[in-house]
């Protein structure tokens, strides 16, 4: 298989040799099923957007891999997403760092098919659940409810058996014939592939269930229970791989499927794990809320990204992720979105945190004609206080020495400490 390495906001042009036409009008075709979010379609190429992961269609695999600046060297963002992905939760450690393979060579799209491969396989070790379903046929023996005018529809001539509708308990339900469609997309797109003989032993040790037609609505009706609660990783997965396997190219001639991420959303998550993680080991006294939403006007929440409140004096510090290099300033739209934040949660320091080298200005205060408009008189433990609103933009470092800096929680609380 044909693999092509692109960073995000990058362009991609049709060439005729890796990248042909067929496969630009496949990445339209996904683009314009999902609103086109994923890229910009230009007429000889794509240029990406904030999204990053893989896609893979017709013996062509295009890995698109986060960096936060175009001046920074590929090598030290190429497994960013990975280690961000594992350390969020979203990978099992010992599946994202497997020790028979180059760190360089891992295949997002691999890591996820062999993380639910591993989870059904454990499934199927500790033994599959059974369930109740009405099923209705022939039988030879009259249980549950005859039905008459398919019993004389079908048994005109053979009087010894009996059209019914009856229960039947067994592993054939929804449940495990949403896990069997996913086997079966992971068998596909794992051909050629180190994992084509794992998923053949575990699709075969599987059993045999009905085919179904799963669509969102399907796949968000299904609520597990005590009984089924062990299903929840390999089902959470499974329906990743059934919503990412398009739809709109799945009945021609190529076969596609695309597993990408909004960096915005997964830089949002990773700082507020990372900072999680810094207050438990540190002890601090410090509350963390991620989108924690107040009222704003009528139906409408205000929802900030991050959320401090410290535990003894209740300061509320506002932290505001961006995705993005704002460049020498930061545009109006992003102020006044702080000041109102600062405003409506009594919040006196506000960042906007951007990826970069560790950069910790000082805070500035907001300015107005009207002085009463930012300072504001709050009661705190019984005493008037008067509160400033103020901001910073500031930097902090992803990546250092081509690994996910590990002191980035310690640089996050340094900004306004």
């Amino acid at each position: 298989m044909k693999t092509i390495d692109v960073y995000e906001h990058d362009r991609l042009l049709i060439d005729e040799k890796v990248f042909k036409k067929e496969h630009w009008k496949a990445f339209v075709k996904l683009n314009d099923a999902h609103e086109g979010q994923y890229f910009d379609v230009l007429h000889n190429g794509l240029r990406f957007k904030q999204f990053v992961g893989v896609i893979q269609v017709d013996g062509l695999l295009v890995q698109i891999h986060p960096k936060a600046d175009k001046d920074d060297e590929n090598e030290n963002w190429r497994n960013v997403l990975l280690d961000m992905l594992k350390a969020c939760g979203r990978l099992k450690a010992q599946t994202a760092g497997n020790a028979n393979l180059e760190k360089q060579h891992l295949n997002l799209l691999e890591v996820y098919f062999e993380y639910f491969l591993r989870e059904v396989e454990t499934l199927i070790h500790h033994g599959l659940i059974k369930k109740y379903r009405k099923e209705t046929g022939n039988i030879k023996a009259l249980k549950g409810k005859l039905d008459f005018a398919g019993n004389i529809r079908h048994n005109l001539v053979h009087k010894e058996r009996f059209y019914t509708t009856h229960q039947v308990y067994d592993v054939n339900h929804k449940l495990h014939q949403i896990l069997a469609l996913a086997l079966r997309i992971v068998d596909q797109f794992s051909k050629g592939s180190r994992l084509a003989d794992y998923s053949k032993r575990v699709q075969l040790a599987f059993p045999e269930v009905n085919p179904i037609q799963v669509n969102e609505q399907v796949l968000n009706s299904i609520k597990l229970d005590r009984k089924s609660a062990p299903y929840e990783r390999a089902f959470e997965l499974a329906k990743l791989i059934i919503l990412n396997y398009s739809p709109d190219i799945k009945h021609g001639n190529q076969q596609m499927i695309a597993l990408l991420f909004d960096m915005n959303q997964l830089w949002e998550e990773y700082v507020t794990t990372i900072l999680k993680k810094y207050i438990d080991l540190e002890g601090l006294k410090f509350e963390i809320h991620s989108q924690k939403s107040t009222s704003f006007w009528s139906y409408n929440k205000l929802k900030p990204d991050i959320v401090l409140i410290n535990s003894e004096n209740k300061e509320s510090i506002i932290i505001d992720t961006k995705w993005k290099r704002p460049g020498n300033s930061v545009s109006v739209e992003d102020l006044r979105q702080m000041y109102t934040y600062g405003r409506f949660w009594k919040a006196e320091k506000l960042i906007l945190l951007y990826p970069g080298k560790f950069h910790n200005p000082k805070f500035v205060d907001f300015e107005d004609k009207d002085v009463y408009h930012l300072k504001e008189k709050h009661e705190i433990d019984g005493e008037l206080k008067i509160q400033n609103h103020k901001c910073k933009m500031a930097y902090v470092s992803v990546v250092h020495e081509n690994q996910l800096n590990e002191d980035l929680g310690k640089n996050i609380f340094e900004l306004f400490s």
